[in-house]
């Protein structure tokens, strides 16, 4: 019985420091919370700068930008938990309707980024009036603003975008993420190096260019300037003009109205696909190494017709059609 008894004691003493190394404190986990609150009417701008944290913006009735900071630090021990969460400050001003947050590590930056003993984790949560401005950069961390009535800028190293309906231009940039934008009134311009672009309906032109992945467009009532090195590209109505390039994959776009300036839809591996309205007055100009051209709209043709290359006019001709791809077809169809 005294051994059976003295071998509890040892299992209950050895849980009991099992349940100490894997409680918070003993880990060095730290998780506090700062909120402020600000009175600023609409048209104002926020301009938040920050070496880390996850950003999220949304809109809502009133006159107050109200801001959460959720900053969680874990160490592998309180002492050092403690020093990164000193360390990390956030400071907050104010003029007139504008609002200013800067957060900076002034530690030492070593032991900041070291990850195998420590991680910390920053989350941003921010409400805004409908009508305001924003102006995000953040150095590690996705960014998301909702409808807005503003201008919208936004830039990460490391993370997706994601914006709602922006009644106003939207900039935005990442290094290694998707983006994503419901929709804009004005200028949509965004880039990334590492992720697929999905855009819903534009109100002016489109700039979007990715290094790594496929590009959406429902629709663009301006020009559209698409490029990615590694994906498919999907025009599904552009009012403007065109210029759409990839090295990997289908250019497909739907042409509604008269282009007033060239077009150019380019691929090295996969077809080319054009959609028109059969009012739509252009010069074609259409080669493939790989495959055929065919088109469903009445063309007029000088010289030898050729099945990999086509150079036509259409109602008359207009501004120029150049359509390339070194591996696939190319079709001419009627919307």
């Amino acid at each position: 019985m005294k051994s059976v008894s003295r071998n509890y004691q040892w299992a209950s003493i050895a849980i009991a420091a099992l349940l100490l190394i894997a409680s918070p404190s003993a880990r060095g986990e730290i998780e506090d919370r700062i909120k402020k609150s600000f009175e600023v009417g609409s048209g104002g701008q926020l301009t938040l700068t920050t070496d880390l944290g996850l950003i999220e913006v949304q809109a809502v009735d009133g006159n107050t930008l109200e801001v959460e900071v959720i900053r969680k630090v874990y160490a592998r021990n309180r002492k050092k938990a403690d020093e990164i969460l000193e360390d990390f400050e956030i400071e907050f001003s104010q003029s007139g309707k504008d609002v200013d947050i800067r957060a900076e590590y002034k530690g030492e930056k070593r032991r900041f980024w070291d990850f195998d003993q420590v991680r910390l984790r920053v989350r941003y949560l921010i409400s805004v009036p409908r009508e305001y401005n924003v102006d995000l950069k953040t150095a590690g961390g996705s960014i998301s603003v909702d409808d807005l009535e503003g201008e919208v800028r936004s830039k990460t190293s490391g993370g997706s975008l994601h914006f709602g309906r922006i009644q106003g231009p939207v900039w935005g940039k990442t290094s290694g993420g998707s983006i994503e934008l419901d929709g804009c009134r004005g200028k949509a311009e965004v880039k990334t190096s590492g992720g697929s672009i999905s855009i819903g309906e534009v109100d002016g032109d489109v700039l979007a260019h990715t290094s790594g992945g496929s590009i959406r467009i429902k629709r663009a009532k301006g020009s559209v300037d698409a490029k990615t090195s590694g994906g498919s590209i999907t025009v599904e109505e552009v009012m403007g003009s065109i210029n759409a390039t990839t090295s990997g994959g289908t250019v497909k776009a739907h042409i509604s109205r008269q282009p007033q300036g060239d077009c150019r839809l380019a691929t090295s591996g996969g077809s080319v696909v054009v959609y028109m309205t059969e009012d739509i007055a252009v010069d074609v100009d259409a080669k493939t190494s790989g495959g055929r051209v065919v088109t469903e709209l009445p063309v007029t043709v000088q010289g030898e017709l050729s099945k990999t290359s086509l150079q036509a006019k259409i109602n008359g001709g207009g501004p120029a059609l150049v359509l390339r791809t070194s591996g696939g077809n190319i079709h001419l169809r009627k919307m």
